[in-house]
């Protein structure tokens, strides 16, 4: 979800602000206050405030004022939350931790879309599987964008609702992890190939096959960022 205008930039101070601590639990921030420092009405700051507050960062209360919620209570999933707190200090944890929910996922949404893709899905599988193999030799940008797709019908293909609303999840971490510099370069030649691997056991109904193509994928990236991070 990108916010856009004056909301969204009240927004992008205040959601890293939170998500890194420097506005920490338990603190209270007031309209007129947030009014007078970023130069914006009281309706940009009640918009900006909505969003924080659909994320639980944030709880408006009468007479006391926006008050900042535990992290305990964050929407931990939402592609926004994910990116301030990537960009903060505990950027290695927020990664192992989306990491390890990968490796429990996907392996099991690629052995289920096995089953339950439809037409539409290993089309488009097959197509991206190409794609990923064309940009990881020319552009990273590119490849990240092919990258998302992917594992975003990986997980629509499922046929389970759960794992389909997981799709913007995935595509905030592999953008927090290029963002970072936390990717290689150029993507490994063996990785690519295990993504066609994946789109092909789909294709053929051989769930047992992407499950194990899926998990070598998700667990080498795992294993590649713990490496990186020490």
């Amino acid at each position: 979800m990108e916010i856009q205008g004056l909301p969204g930039r009240l927004l992008a101070d205040l959601g890293p602000a939170i998500a890194s601590g420097e506005i920490p639990e338990g603190a209270v921030l007031r309209s007129e206050e947030l009014e007078a420092k970023y130069g914006v009405s009281r309706t940009v700051v009640r918009e900006a405030v909505r969003v924080l507050e659909s994320m639980r960062m944030v709880a408006p209360r009468r007479r006391v004022g926006i008050t900042v919620q535990p992290k305990a209570g964050w929407d931990v999933f939402d592609p926004l939350v994910i990116r301030w707190r990537l960009a903060g200090a505990d950027r290695s944890a927020q990664l192992r931790s989306l990491g390890s929910l990968r490796v429990a996922v996907e392996p099991a949404a690629a052995a289920l879309a096995a089953v339950h893709a439809t037409d539409d899905h290993r089309r488009e599988l097959g197509v991206l599987a190409v794609e990923l193999t064309v940009s990881a030799r020319s552009d990273l940008s590119v490849f990240l964008q092919h990258d998302i797709a992917f594992h975003a019908t990986v997980l629509r293909a499922s046929g389970n609702e759960m794992f389909a609303h997981l799709g913007d999840t995935v595509g905030a971490v592999l953008t927090g992890r290029t963002e970072h510099q936390l990717m290689p370069h150029r993507p490994e030649p063996y990785a690519v190939a295990l993504h066609r691997e994946v789109a092909d056991a789909i294709c053929e109904g051989r769930s047992g096959d992407a499950e194990t193509a899926m998990r070598t994928i998700v667990q080498g990236a795992l294993d590649e960022l713990n490496e990186v991070l020490g």
